[in-house]
């Protein structure tokens, strides 16, 4: 039986009616919690920071203030917007052979005197028992883990990465880039316990390090800026530094009364269900971004060295965007504002998205059609060779019209 949307709708109006209610109740803790931002002393800031360890919320670093607004510098006269995304096909348990396709698209546009556009889309199939499992390596070991799933997902991040690294080599020799990719920099899937550090070694030092060493090696003879854009962030790191900053407790007696989104001790609770492009939709003028933060995820602190990832907030005139970059790019000043002003200009032109990250995900999309084309083309080459082909029951039953 399909969605009863009857039933559903009254729900939703329900929904509805209750933010209703919150609206004025929201706005006063808003204006608030923009009040505490405006007040907020950096040096104690950095004091409190000090003492954050133990804290049940994430804060970020700072890097300079919390309420600094900078304004975007000019468009070079020529530059280049690199930009990838993927897209990919399970392991699919109910077919008879296990493989998994990754799909990178992207492209290398080229702005001013010599315009130019490049568009690519690069599927790779993988099957061999090499790829199938991730195992330790290590002497005597029979660990491993299947490359399905979020493992699969990492694995796609990195080889987007490394296809940007390619895209930025192959660039019109010393014009500016910008490279973007979309969502976090951070590998949020590997934090905490829930994978053997071998996945992580895999992962990130064989994977993702190298490849963000040749685009930091690729800034040493022109401006490269690496940065990854967040739409409709839902991130509150900014948020917390101020609950940080308005808490009268110690680290224990805030674990004890506050989790990782809420406290129950005021003042502190003034910011509780704010987001931090709350904050910056008030603070920040369209074209404007916000200081620069430094991220304490565990991952970004323990295995990113000098690509330990920093972020900003842009008002991009139709949302409040994060834009994230490592270290090296964060360090530079020049790299920062290059990353500022293209990132505009690359929502302008994308309608309030960057056009070249949209044009990437339009290669990289494996739609539904693609992917039952794709199981087809298995079976029919499982037939030339005169293997078996089948299904589970329970996948031939999905397909069956019963009543």
């Amino acid at each position: 039986m399909a969605l009863d949307l009857a039933r559903t709708v009254g729900q939703i109006d329900s929904l509805a009616r209750r933010l209703h209610d919150r609206r004025d109740e929201r706005s006063g803790r808003l204006a608030r919690a923009m009040a505490a931002m405006a007040g907020a002393d950096a040096g104690d800031l950095r004091r409190k920071l000090d003492s954050a360890p133990g804290r049940p919320f994430l804060c970020p670093g700072l890097v300079g203030g919390l309420s600094g607004r900078h304004q975007p510098a000019g468009l070079p006269g020529d530059f280049c917007v690199a930009a990838t995304d993927g897209s990919h096909i399970d392991v699919d348990r109910h077919t008879p052979v296990r493989c998994y396709l990754i799909n990178v698209g992207g492209c290398l546009l080229t702005y001013g005197s010599q315009p130019d556009a490049r568009i690519f889309s690069e599927p790779v199939l993988y099957s061999e028992e090499t790829d199938l499992y991730m195992s330790s390596g290590a002497p005597g070991s029979m660990e491993a883990v299947a490359v399905e799933g979020p493992v699969l997902g990492l694995k796609r991040a990195v080889a987007e990465i490394e296809a940007l690294a390619r895209l930025v080599e192959e660039a019109p020799p010393g014009m500016p880039v910008l490279a973007l990719i979309d969502g976090s920099l951070v590998l949020w899937a590997l934090a905490g316990r829930g994978y053997q550090p071998f996945v992580r070694e895999r992962i990130i030092a064989q994977g993702l390090l190298p490849a963000l060493d040749r685009l930091q090696e690729a800034s040493r003879s022109r401006p490269v800026a690496l940065a990854a854009y967040v739409s409709l962030p839902q991130s509150t790191e900014v948020t917390n530094l101020l609950r940080l900053y308005l808490c009268p407790h110690d680290a224990e007696a805030c674990s004890a009364h506050c989790n990782s989104h809420r406290s129950r001790q005021t003042p502190c609770d003034t910011v509780n269900g704010l987001l931090d492009r709350h904050l910056f939709q008030e603070l920040l003028a369209p074209g404007e971004r916000s200081d620069t933060f430094l991220s304490q995820s565990s991952i970004s602190r323990d295995w990113y060295r000098q690509h330990r990832v920093h972020f900003f907030y842009v008002n991009t005139g139709r949302e409040i965007g994060r834009v994230e970059a490592p270290g090296w790019v964060a360090a530079d000043e020049g790299l920062v504002s290059l990353c500022h002003s293209l990132i505009l200009d690359q929502c302008e032109r994308g309608i309030g998205y960057p056009v070249a990250i949209a044009e990437s995900h339009e290669q990289a999309v494996v739609t539904g059609p693609d992917r039952l084309a794709f199981r087809q083309m298995v079976d029919e080459a499982l037939e030339v060779n005169g293997l078996p082909v089948y299904t589970s029951e329970k996948a031939r039953s999905k397909r069956t019209r019963w009543l």
